[in-house]
């Protein structure tokens, strides 16, 4: 081959690359986290997108040059390299940081915040543009400055609202204040007022309230340290997210992917009354398995399909149930949740396997508590399969990992 022709090749081939948005090696600032660095990496970083791979996923494969020139173009919009880190992780070589946060497909692509993992992951377009213009998104200020107390009195009471009051914007505690809305910007509104406008608000100094939702719930103040970022963080996300959340198909793939299993009470979706009662039995006796499952709520109508493999309608809501991801188990009387323990006990009964086993083996001979009930004419120890798994992600956009042990 000539030399003129050997040159017209490797200049074709570049020409194609860079047509294809591929970044050749060394271009991508990406850092690649093992257990050595990982912790480092992501705590000193403001914002950071990491993907999880693997190399024998063709999803993964897919997703390398997207990812590589995505980072290029933010890291010139952005040089600061803490304030923004595109990183990977190869779960192949490193398994245990894959099960550290949970990784069940791939590529999953998760976001943290001054290291924390958020639970909103990202699921946009698999697009250079799409990439860039979500790490723009959380360059945004997560707060508001308001520029007189009226402003105060005119917030949406439909969502949660964090309120600071400070001296000055340069202050250690302001700066507390606003890492905590970086991390629970998707949770809560968070507002500000400074100097002059603040003043009536900081009798015995800078102050944070929290405005729950309705017009008439009074404000709850914070009475910790604000220098204290663990304390604030705690209080204000106790705040910020429900103990008992409500599913929607928007949110569903999220909160399947906790990876916890579902106590979800169906209910019709103006009846708060025993919303209201779920929510504070949850707060009463389950507060402590707040970790070990998601407490839900959902509108029967939109979950009819469901409802409906648990052989219930919406006319027999409020309805109580659990979904493993292998099976639904129900809550054998809604009249039954205010009984001390009850509740609890069903919760408890799925973690021993007590409901599982029964599925398998039938009720156990001198127990009678919830999993033996009769459900139809069939008895509830013959549970259906899980309803909410199928809101799993799609395996056309990802490889999903396959566990074949049996989950509960």
């Amino acid at each position: 081959m000539k030399l003129s022709e050997t040159y017209f090749n490797v200049c074709s081939v570049a020409v194609i690359l860079l047509m294809m948005g591929l970044s050749t090696p060394g271009q991508a600032d990406i850092s690649s986290l093992d257990t050595g660095n990982i912790d480092d990496i992501l705590n000193n970083a403001g914002v950071a997108l990491v993907n999880f791979y693997a190399d024998w996923c063709r999803f993964s494969q897919m997703l390398h040059p997207i990812f590589e020139e995505a980072s290029n173009i933010v890291r010139e919009e952005f040089p600061d390299t803490k304030q923004v880190v595109f990183a990977r992780v190869d779960c192949d070589q490193h398994s245990d940081i894959a099960q550290r946060y949970r990784i069940t497909k791939y590529p999953t692509l998760k976001l943290f915040r001054n290291g924390m993992m958020m639970k909103r992951e990202y699921r946009g377009q698999r697009s250079v543009t799409a990439i860039a213009d979500f790490i723009r998104q959380q360059q945004v200020d997560p707060v508001k400055e308001l520029q007189s107390l009226d402003e105060v009195n005119k917030v949406d009471r439909s969502k949660r609202n964090i309120i600071g009051y400070f001296e000055k914007k340069d202050s250690d505690n302001y700066r507390t204040y606003e890492k905590v809305a970086n991390i629970l910007r998707d949770d809560c509104v968070f507002l500000a007022a400074f100097n002059a406008v603040s003043e009536t608000e900081r009798v015995s100094g800078d102050n944070v309230i929290f405005k729950p939702v309705g017009e008439n719930v009074p404000d709850m103040v914070y009475l910790g340290s604000l220098t204290n970022f663990d304390l604030t963080y705690a209080w204000t996300q106790d705040k910020c997210v429900p103990l008992v959340r409500e599913i929607t198909f928007e949110n569903g793939e999220e909160l399947t992917e906790e990876g916890l299993p579902f106590l979800i009470l169906f209910h019709i979706k103006e009846d708060s009354e025993n919303l209201e009662k779920f929510q504070h039995e949850v707060a009463r006796q389950l507060i402590s398995e707040k970790g070990s499952i998601n407490f839900l709520h959902a509108d029967c109508d939109k979950f009819r399909h469901p409802l409906l493999h648990i052989q219930k309608t919406p006319a027999d809501c409020p309805v109580i149930a659990i979904d493993s991801f292998r099976h639904m188990y129900v809550f054998p009387n809604f009249q039954e949740l205010t009984v001390p323990g009850k509740l609890r006990q069903f919760v408890l009964d799925l973690h021993s396997g007590k409901l599982h086993r029964e599925f398998h083996h039938g009720p156990d001979p001198t127990d009678s508590t919830p999993g033996q009930e009769e459900l139809g004419g069939e008895m509830a120890s013959n549970p259906p399969e899980s309803s909410f798994q199928k809101l799993a992600p799609s395996e056309t956009r990802y490889t999903i990992l396959r566990r074949d042990r049996d989950e509960l």
